[in-house]
């Protein structure tokens, strides 16, 4: 898939989501481009997956690529980045849930960052 569809992609998606939820993560917005299963999702949740990238559809480089096009798309569409906190759920400690095998800060904070309307921003731009 070429860099160009991923990022029509992710303007459709991203679009329908914000239609349909009020805001953006970037877990529903995989889950809503088959790059990962509302099952491996639940999986991840309960801690039966170390991490979610293990399973996502498509390299490192493709989620990078996703990631910086929701930015992109945020940034356009004058969101707010809310960073969310990811734990565990089921029984015992509910312990964080990491996106990526490295834990890398940074891409850890891009995975758990939701995009939402200001509170003033009545008038919304199109996306292309």
């Amino acid at each position: 898939m070429s860099r160009k569809t991923i990022e029509k992609m992710v303007y459709r998606h991203a679009t329908g989501l914000m239609k349909e939820k009020g805001y953006i993560s970037p877990v529903d917005l995989l889950v809503k481009m088959d790059r990962i299963t509302p099952k491996q999702v639940e999986d991840w949740r309960f801690k039966r997956i170390p991490y979610l990238e293990k399973v996502t559809v498509g390299g490192l480089g493709k989620m990078n690529h996703i990631l910086k096009t929701l930015k992109k798309f945020a940034t356009e569409q004058e969101l707010k980045p809310s960073l969310t906190v990811y734990k565990s759920w089921g029984k015992g400690p509910k312990k964080l849930l990491r996106f990526s095998k490295t834990g890398d800060p940074y891409m850890e904070e891009r995975y758990a960052t939701h995009y939402v309307r200001k509170s003033n921003n009545k008038k919304h731009k199109q996306p292309k």
